[in-house]
């Protein structure tokens, strides 16, 4: 099972593979240690909002790392039911809430007497380079940024794309490629001669009514 996907924040939809981030393994970014804590530890990108399901493949990899978990709080804003416990591996995690106190994009771990780590949930449903952008931007040992933070700027990204799709569609509906060719840009009309010819300023320039003296 994969327990770490890297991927750059940079990525765009045509380098992603559709096999790097749906498999079957488990979808999970981790920060590297640093010297200095950041607000997030890493990403979970689960498939759906079922905790029962969800949570004892993520406890399967982050046993052997951090320790035993042994505690998982949430905020109940995103996830229809919170067990109290969830069956792994013979035994169980106890699972708590808390509405004001906790992100409601963070998933928070407890290993006994070892620590605590902070994880980004990505929404199941989420596109794949926002979640590819999210799982490196949450993954940072250098992070600032807190989970609703990281969610807003990812909404921001994809609004800034489809914006900039749609204006390309309409301006290749209208034939904005053509316009781009330097054959296809309105004649210019030659300058006006020196000297005060005023018939020949007349058909330089048809549309404008001469002037009487």
């Amino acid at each position: 099972m994969t327990a770490t996907i890297s991927l750059s924040p940079t990525l765009d939809e045509d380098r992603l593979s559709s096999s790097s981030l749906t498999s079957s393994s488990l979808r999970l970014s981790l920060a590297p240690a640093g010297p200095a804590p950041a607000l997030l530890d890493g990403a979970w990108w689960p498939r759906s909002r079922d905790l029962v399901a969800e949570l004892p493949s993520l406890t399967a990899v982050l046993d052997p790392l951090w320790g035993r978990i042994t505690r998982v709080t949430v905020n109940p804003t995103h996830w229809p039911v919170v067990p109290r416990k969830v069956p792994v591996a013979g035994r169980v995690v106890n699972v708590g809430w808390f509405l004001p106190e906790q992100d409601p994009h963070e998933l928070l771990l407890l290993s006994y007497r070892m620590g605590r780590w902070n994880l980004l949930v990505i929404p199941p449903r989420t596109d794949l380079v926002s979640a590819a952008w999210l799982m490196a931007a949450a993954s940072d040992p250098l992070g600032t940024s807190t989970a609703s933070r990281l969610m807003e700027q990812a909404a921001r990204r994809r609004t800034v794309t489809e914006t900039d799709r749609a204006v390309e569609a309409v301006w290749d509906s209208e034939g904005g490629h053509g316009a781009r060719d330097s054959t296809a840009r309105p004649r210019i009309p030659a300058a006006m001669p020196e000297g005060g010819d005023r018939a020949a300023a007349a058909a330089a320039t048809p549309n404008r009514p001469t002037m009487g003296m």
